[in-house]
């Protein structure tokens, strides 16, 4: 786990096959399970801290910090940064999702492939508005939002906003400041700031259809 000014990183990485899957804001635990955490810091200092779970732990810049801990039952534990690092410091939340082995397994083998159009598109397909999230992959591409963030199997370049692979199977944006739904993701992409003073993601300027079309895209990132 990695944090950021002032967001989760959370990469796992199955060390036989190289395969990696790469979510933002959450933390996916198999249920009963003893589970290790390698934490660092990108940037400034941080605190990785679950109180349900375990102490808190400090990510420091060049340093790997390691953390043992185990949820003993399914369920959603609410994980904070601990330690201030600047203006967002309190707004700089962490799902942890505890469920069982079965469904972690199957859970991470999903997130560790590239991004499809899933069951959001097909909803959008009966609707009529399958092209429009079609659409949205072009103006990812034409925008230059893939300059920071990565969506595997379209570009997977951008490390310096969270990966945007699987976006649509989280529930939160903005580390938990926001819902995860298409509204959410126009009023973000549009004017981060509105949401989270501070933020490092620019405003943008897209024209309203196109807008559209990139949030409508991402909510079928499942």
């Amino acid at each position: 786990m990695t944090a950021h000014m002032w967001w989760w990183e959370v990469r796992y990485r199955n060390t036989s096959t190289g395969r990696e899957a790469v979510l933002a804001n959450e933390l996916r635990l198999p249920a009963g399970e003893r589970v290790y955490l390698a934490l660092a810091s990108a940037d400034v200092l941080h605190a990785f801290w679950v109180p349900a779970l375990a102490g808190k732990v400090d990510m420091v810049p060049g340093r790997v910090h390691g953390l043992t801990l185990r949820a003993g039952a399914p369920g959603r534990y609410r994980g904070q940064c601990a330690e201030y690092c600047g203006i967002q410091h309190a707004a700089m939340a962490l799902d942890v999702v505890a469920v069982p082995s079965h469904e972690f397994d199957a859970w991470l083998e999903h997130q560790a492939t590239p991004a499809e159009l899933g069951a959001a598109a097909r909803v959008f397909a009966d609707a009529g508005r399958y092209d429009i999230a079609r659409r949205g992959s072009e103006v990812f591409l034409a925008a230059r939002c893939n300059a920071c963030h990565a969506v595997r199997g379209v570009s997977e370049g951008g490390t310096l906003g969270p990966d945007l692979t699987h976006i649509a199977s989280r529930s939160h944006i903005a580390a938990g400041g926001l819902p995860m739904n298409r509204a959410a993701l126009m009023g973000w992409i549009a004017n981060p700031q509105a949401a989270k003073p501070g933020a490092r993601m620019p405003a943008s300027s897209l024209p309203p259809g196109e807008l559209q079309a990139l949030a409508s895209w991402l909510e079928t990132l499942e």
